[in-house]
């Protein structure tokens, strides 16, 4: 028997990934001898939507080879390829950590008790704290409390899913199992913080920074905007999130971001991405790329504001997360406009939903009493 792997847990049996210079890239191990594999390319979801195809003819085990990986998997087969893109990427790095739990010593799913739920959310926090610590990095005590109450939910929907399947009559052992108390972020950007930042950062920062306001779309949704979105004076998008559909109108100062960004390459001949976000190189820019950019822009920030003497502006620059600008944008919107406008172009379902997202951050706008 081969040894337990060290590393790629959250990749399903026989699914194996091979790092390299290029990029990591991802085959089908068939069990055969001679060995034989099957390339399934770069993508890790495209990886796995390939091996849940490729591995449909499973058999049915007995109840005490049930475990949590085994229905895990056919939930990755089954259930993950439905969703939206995004959010498979996020349930598989939960089952990476789920796994590291729950299949480190396989035990039968039947004997998975409500109090080992308890203890995964204790231990999920107790080993962000110490992998934290062991970076050198200031903690809290309250890391990985909201990745436990995610990662518990998609346990708590694996579950259910073995019980529509008939692997397990045992009721669900989530069910009154009490999650850590989650606080909404609350962070307004104020004009003086976001200029601050705007004004350090490079330019296709500064282009994905003033995108994601006027447009008030996810950062992952920003990204992915391409000319061909581009059509009868409207930009178009499908959020990643919802897979909800939405345009908006190219005016004001989204009409001159827009002439600015498509503006001809410099230099005749030079190869340039389709996307309106693009790096120095005409490449695209890649969700880890503008991370490292933004947060590069925001220390700069942060330093100009401490020379100044401007403490205040320095713990605002510090609190300021890219995601933000969303929410900046929503309730620059709702104050101008009101909540139905901010509703549709934040693409809510519902006006009960923009109202929480946006009136905790800077406060419902009200009149003096005379």
């Amino acid at each position: 028997m081969g040894r337990k792997p060290s590393r790629n847990l959250n990749l399903p049996q026989g699914l194996r990934a091979r790092h390299r210079k290029s990029g990591t890239y991802y085959y089908l191990d068939t069990g055969t001898a001679p060995r034989r594999e099957i390339a399934l390319g770069t993508d890790y979801a495209v990886a796995v939507k390939k091996w849940a195809e490729l591995t449909m003819s499973d058999q049915v085990y007995h109840k005490e080879h049930i475990t949590f990986r085994y229905v895990a998997e056919g939930y990755q087969r089954e259930v993950l390829p439905k969703k939206a893109l995004r959010t498979q990427k996020d349930n598989l790095k939960e089952l990476a950590k789920l796994y590291e739990f729950f299949d480190a010593s396989p035990v039968a799913l039947d004997n998975i008790e409500p109090i080992h739920i308890r203890q995964y959310l204790d231990w999920r926090v107790k080993d962000t704290i110490r992998r934290r610590q062991a970076k050198g990095k200031a903690v809290k005590g309250d890391e990985g409390q909201v990745r436990a109450n995610r990662e518990k939910a998609l346990l708590s929907h694996i579950w259910n899913f073995a019980r529509e399947r008939g692997l397990t009559e045992k009721p669900n052992p989530c069910a009154g199992i009490r999650g850590f108390k989650e606080i909404g972020r609350d962070t307004y950007v104020d004009d003086v913080t976001y200029k601050a930042v705007l004004t350090e950062a490079d330019a296709p920062t500064r282009d994905a920074m003033e995108l994601a306001y006027l447009t008030g779309q996810r950062p992952a949704d920003v990204l992915k905007l391409a000319r061909t979105d581009i059509c009868d004076g409207a930009i178009g998008f499908q959020q990643n999130k919802t897979n909800k559909r939405l345009r908006i109108a190219i005016e004001g100062q989204l009409a001159e971001l827009i002439e600015r960004l498509t503006k001809p390459a410099a230099k005749p001949g030079k190869v340039r991405s389709l996307t309106l976000i693009c790096s120095e190189r005409g490449e695209a820019l890649t969700a880890l790329a503008l991370r490292f950019r933004f947060e590069k822009a925001r220390e700069k920030a942060a330093k100009v504001a401490k020379e100044g003497g401007q403490h205040d502006l320095v713990s605002a620059i510090e609190a300021f997360q890219f995601r933000d600008l969303r929410a900046k944008a929503g309730t620059d919107k709702e104050e101008k406009e009101g909540m139905a406008a901010a509703k549709d172009q934040l693409g809510h379902a519902d006006e009960k939903m923009t109202q929480r997202y946006v009136r905790h951050r800077k406060g419902k706008l009200v009149t003096p009493t005379r």
